[in-house]
């Protein structure tokens, strides 16, 4: 996949590993919702890093299994690792819709957020407003 782009618009798990160090600070978990295998492989990642792939359709809500999968995946991984501060990286094709609600209803539903302040956290976050009004107003009603 990687040989279509240009190389300036290529950004492989050795690239986030590497920023990740950068900031001195640890990834331990990628969760992966994109709805392919084609972006790259398990073992493009250390070996001692968890991975775990969500199939999650885009443009569509995320069904109640994707979230209870999501929520167990987040919850297992900082219960294990209370004791130190290592990231989870979740991603989904552009890291956006798909990514940012199932991030938002986490800290609705688990952490106890409100709609609008949870959706503010990410957009802030990841630095760029997720778009889908579905995923939104969906979030809002919760």
């Amino acid at each position: 996949f990687e040989q279509n782009l240009l190389p300036e618009e290529r950004f492989s798990p050795r690239d986030l590993i590497r920023k990740v160090q950068e900031r001195k600070e640890e990834l331990g978990l990628i969760i992966d919702l994109t709805y392919t295998t084609r972006y790259y492989g398990r073992e493009e990642l250390p070996p001692a890093m968890r991975y775990c792939k969500i199939l999650t359709m885009g443009h569509e809500i995320p069904n109640r299994k994707t979230f209870l999968r999501f929520r167990y995946l987040v919850r297992r991984f900082l219960m294990a690792n209370k004791d130190n501060d290592k990231l989870i990286g979740v991603h989904c094709t552009h890291g956006l819709n798909r990514t940012g609600y199932l991030v938002c209803r986490y800290l609705i539903e688990v952490e106890g957020m409100e709609p609008n302040a949870a959706i503010e956290l990410f957009n802030t976050s990841r630095g760029h407003p997720m778009e889908r009004a579905n995923y939104i107003q969906d979030l809002q009603r919760r």
